[in-house]
């Protein structure tokens, strides 16, 4: 298309900004629009195609045809060692630079993680600032100059000496826009501009060190959207000489319902850049209710009570990635433990517990390495793989076929109450609050106040779409619950309950006025998100700007 990048390309004046976008850099950003903002409409048409089918004519989506993807005799290249190690990797967002130093710094034991999930997707904030500023905090990571102190707490934060874990780098989807950036007045794709911030910069210093550039690949839904990347990756290479000879190599997040059924076609598209698949839990688990979302007999129980090792049909999808991974030679990575450290040791004794028993479980089925969310149950959290793989332990036979672990899904087995419903609720608030607080990861104990021991937990944008899609599932339905109070799901009993969380959660936090009110704007925001799900609109909460939230915030409550 005519015209200079500098005529063409407009973007909001946050910090740091401007050294990031120059117009060597927004040449190569423009080059990757043109070549692919109009091909990823088309994909994200195709999307909204296949949840109408599902929706409207009670079509869900399937196994595509047989083709050499599924019946060829191919291997992806091999993968490289940083990514075949066993351990865990940390998660977080590089864009608020503490908790990216520590996540790159020794845990309590004196280790570091083997990976490091330097994460602008979930755990961001989704707005331009966050992007600016994950891109610095990644280039000066990996130049070992990061460091940040915090005033408030007269405290310094620096990368201690040491080797750093690798780093996977992951990016917003296809499916987001960022709207402070802008090609010829419309927003450019987030996707696009933040993996064309990391090749441009972090990239170069990574390559320069002769470090693989890994990334993780979110939301992605059929195998053409892998294509895309490979596309996106060649792209580069022709155009960063840095890149020409770099190792870049991706791994595919397995978040969606199609994406189960394409797994293998994700890594035969993805090519020479495939380097493994990833199992997803709270994010799959929405988008599976997102596809039955119109079925009254596909009503799910409370959501904590779904465990992936005791509910067959998500055991087994877990079970097939691995054998997926097993028979094309590709790294399967597990799940995230989200337990964050407490003051009470009765209750990190318990989180601890539930953690190992969990990546003991993952380690059998022959998981690698999985997430974590805080360095203080890391090693408990590595060391399930580590000993089991030292061991000599290898898979069976029978573990890396696939055909041994048919994709079905079923409705799993577990109450349905409202205290559940409840839990999602309080959950909601907590976590929008954080939202508006720039924040898109925040610690949340959503039985707060409640008897027992239950650790607070690292809840992000992926529970909070699971919680969203269970309270509209249960008001669209008029789920009544399996047992406790009768009362049936509808708008007047989730409105109440949203009501009783926010002033309970206020009478317990006393947080100063600012607070206050962001917690009430959380109420009708939550609020509104219920509603669009309900109405089958499943727009991410990072779709939505800060003035389009505000604008919610200031309506009328939308239940």
């Amino acid at each position: 298309m005519a015209g200079s990048a500098t005529t063409r390309a407009r973007w909001a004046r946050v910090e740091g900004a401007a050294e990031l976008f120059t117009p060597a850099f927004l040449d190569y950003l423009l080059s990757l629009h043109d070549r692919f903002a109009p091909r990823i409409r088309e994909l994200l048409a195709r999307r909204a195609e296949a949840l109408d089918q599902a929706l409207r004519q009670g079509r869900p989506p399937t196994h595509p045809p047989a083709s050499v993807a599924t019946t060829g005799h191919w291997k992806v290249p091999p993968v490289p060692d940083d990514l075949r190690k066993p351990g865990i990797e940390i998660s977080g967002p590089c864009s608020i630079t503490p908790m990216f130093i520590n996540a790159l710094n020794p845990g309590p034991e004196g280790e570091r993680a083997e990976g490091d999930l330097d994460d602008d997707e979930d755990s961001g904030g989704h707005r331009l600032i966050d992007t600016v500023r994950a891109a610095h905090n990644r280039s000066a990571a990996i130049h070992r100059e990061l460091h940040y102190f915090d005033r408030e707490r007269n405290k310094e934060y620096k990368i201690v000496e040491g080797e750093l874990p690798f780093f996977m780098h992951r990016e917003r989807g296809l499916h987001l826009e960022e709207p402070d950036v802008t090609i010829d007045g419309a927003p450019v794709n987030a996707a696009i501009l933040g993996t064309a911030l990391t090749l441009f910069y972090a990239g170069r210093a990574q390559a320069e060190r002769g470090q693989g550039i890994y990334f993780y690949l979110p939301k992605l839904e059929f195998a053409p959207e892998a294509h895309l990347y490979r596309d996106l990756f060649d792209a580069s290479r022709e155009r960063l000489p840095w890149l020409e000879s770099a190792t870049i190599r991706a791994v595919v997040l397995v978040e969606a319902l199609p994406c189960v059924y394409e797994m293998e076609q994700m890594l035969y598209e993805l090519g020479p850049y495939a380097a493994g698949l990833n199992a997803a839990r709270w994010d799959l688990k929405a988008s599976i209710f997102e596809y039955v979302m119109t079925n009254p007999k596909s009503v799910w129980p409370d959501r904590f009570g779904v465990d992936i090792k005791t509910t067959p049909f998500l055991a087994d999808i877990f079970r097939r990635l691995v054998a997926i991974c097993l028979k094309r030679g590709a790294a399967p990575i597990g799940g995230m433990a989200t337990a964050l450290p407490s003051s009470d040791p009765e209750v990190n004794r318990v989180a601890a517990e539930a953690i190992r028993a969990d990546k003991e479980w993952e380690a059998r089925q022959g998981f690698i390495r999985a997430w974590v969310a805080h360095i203080f149950h890391m090693k408990t959290a590595a060391d399930p793989f580590k000993k089991l793989i030292a061991s000599g332990w290898k898979p069976t036979p029978e573990m890396a076929n696939p055909d041994n672990y048919p994709v079905r899904i079923d409705v799993p087995q577990g109450p349905i109450t409202v205290e559940g419903t409840r839990r999602n609720c309080r959950m909601l608030i907590e976590y929008v609050e954080g939202w508006l607080n720039g924040r898109g990861a925040k610690s949340i104990d959503s039985l707060a106040g409640r008897p027992g021991v239950h650790p607070a937990l690292m809840e992000d944008l992926a529970t909070g779409r699971m919680s969203v899609a269970q309270i509209a599932q249960r008001i669209r339905h008029r789920v009544p619950p399996t047992e406790g109070p009768a009362d049936v799901h509808d708008v007047a009993l989730v409105k109440r309950l949203l009501q009783e969380e926010v002033e309970d959660i206020l009478a317990r936090a006393k947080p100063d006025a600012p607070g206050q009110a962001r917690y009430r704007k959380a109420m009708k925001i939550a609020m509104r998100w219920i509603k669009n799900y309900a109405e089958l609109d499943f727009r991410s909460l990072g779709s939505y700007t800060r003035a389009d939230l505000e604008r919610i915030a200031a309506g009328p409550e939308a239940l």
